[in-house]
């Protein structure tokens, strides 16, 4: 094959490019979604932001999630971590956390948002997945105790992150060849598969963490 046949058939693999105002649809299932994962870790942010207002407060104040050693909001909220851009953590949930529940809302009433839009919600949950996978090795391999509100958005970050992606990838906001579409279609029928063997391991790793801690309660 010449070089040019080559080149032919790479562009012909490629699906058209789709300008960033091109309009998107999203199902029902995926607004609900967004509205039912926003919520939860926006609940989860609005109690760390009180529990951190009531120990800035009171340093001898005690936190309703100080449940053991190990469970225990308390000593993260005290740690650098927990305040990794100057400021709570717990400030960036409420606002992105707020944010993709009005995205749910406004999927559910049925509004076809651009490309660029569903991109800039893609570039925000891929940094919410990286950001609480650092806090993840940090709660287990330096601080050393885990916060139950901190799992909750673990628990929510993650779906919305691996669903957003799924959603992009199917409806061609980011491109993919053509080729790679049995394998997206493989996928998305099976979609709870990532999002199960994530929280999985994330339990896996909490229990060999803290073994020394859970075989004393058996």
């Amino acid at each position: 094959m010449t070089a040019a046949a080559r080149s032919t058939a790479r562009a012909a693999d490629r699906p058209p490019a789709r300008r960033l105002t091109a309009v998107v649809d999203s199902g029902r299932a995926f607004g609900l979604l967004l509205l039912i994962a926003g919520a939860l870790g926006l609940a989860a942010s609005i109690t760390l932001t009180l529990e951190k207002i009531r120990v800035l407060e009171n340093p001898n104040y005690v936190p309703s999630c100080n449940i053991n050693p190990i469970i225990s909001c308390g000593s993260v909220m005290r740690t650098s971590q927990a305040s990794a851009f100057g400021f709570p953590n717990s400030l960036i949930g409420l606002g992105a956390f707020a944010v993709v529940v009005t995205i749910g809302v406004v999927v559910l009433t049925g509004a076809r948002l651009p490309r660029w839009f569903w991109l800039g919600l893609q570039a925000g949950t891929l940094f919410g997945v990286g950001f609480v996978t650092w806090l993840m090795g940090q709660t287990l391999y330096s601080i050393g105790a885990v916060c139950p509100y901190c799992i909750v958005v673990w628990i929510a970050t993650i779906p919305l992150f691996w669903y957003t992606t799924l959603h992009n990838v199917r409806h061609g906001v980011i491109p993919l060849p053509a080729r790679s579409r049995p394998a997206t279609e493989v996928v998305a029928r099976y979609h709870w598969v990532v999002p199960v063997l994530w929280y999985l391991v994330i339990a896996l790793l909490i229990l060999n963490r803290f073994w020394y801690y859970w075989r004393t309660l058996l």
